[in-house]
């Protein structure tokens, strides 16, 4: 495939904010999912734009943006994982810190987020790409950096430690 030429600054400017207005919540989402934290994902976020400006004149186009932009966050939030201050971190928030939700969620789906947020990292982040992203797992796999069957077996993986989580939840008799 030919490699796309970069653009000129004005066009390369006007596609990150585009960039940015479509992508923005996706991100958010997925790095909060990985981070646990709001502010943590809003830094995670924002890094993962701004090294996706600087390449961004370097992009080939062999993938979507979206799959690109996922693989840079998911970096970002390993990256900041593995950062020795976030062990340092204290995490831990009392009820009373605690915002009241936008919206009401039900239990069914309260269960469901808790139970992927206690997935090992490997196995949410294929979970929250697949069926939270709405990838397909050819893209997945892609923003992962591993092979369509190791998606595959992650997300066989997850749902086979989901069931079993979940069914001490719903079928606790």
């Amino acid at each position: 495939m030919e490699r796309i030429k970069a653009p000129d600054p004005e066009t390369t400017e006007q596609t990150f904010t585009d960039l940015v207005n479509t992508h923005q919540t996706a991100l958010l989402r997925m790095c909060y999912l990985n981070l646990r934290d709001r502010g943590l994902a809003e830094d995670a976020v924002q890094e993962t734009f701004v090294k996706a400006y600087r390449a961004l004149p370097a992009f080939r186009g062999d993938s979507n943006f979206k799959t690109w932009l996922m693989r840079i966050a998911i970096n970002t939030c390993r990256d900041m994982q593995r950062g020795s201050w976030l062990k340092h971190l204290s995490r831990t928030v009392s009820l009373d810190q605690l915002a009241e939700p936008s919206e009401s969620f039900s239990e069914d789906a309260l269960a469901v987020n808790i139970g992927i947020a206690g997935l090992p990292v490997k196995l949410r982040e294929a979970v929250l790409l697949y069926y939270y992203q709405d990838m397909t797992i050819e893209e997945a796999a892609e923003a992962l950096g591993i092979s369509v069957s190791s998606v595959a077996e992650r997300l066989k993986r997850a749902k086979e430690k989901l069931r079993e989580s979940l069914k001490e939840v719903y079928f606790d008799e």
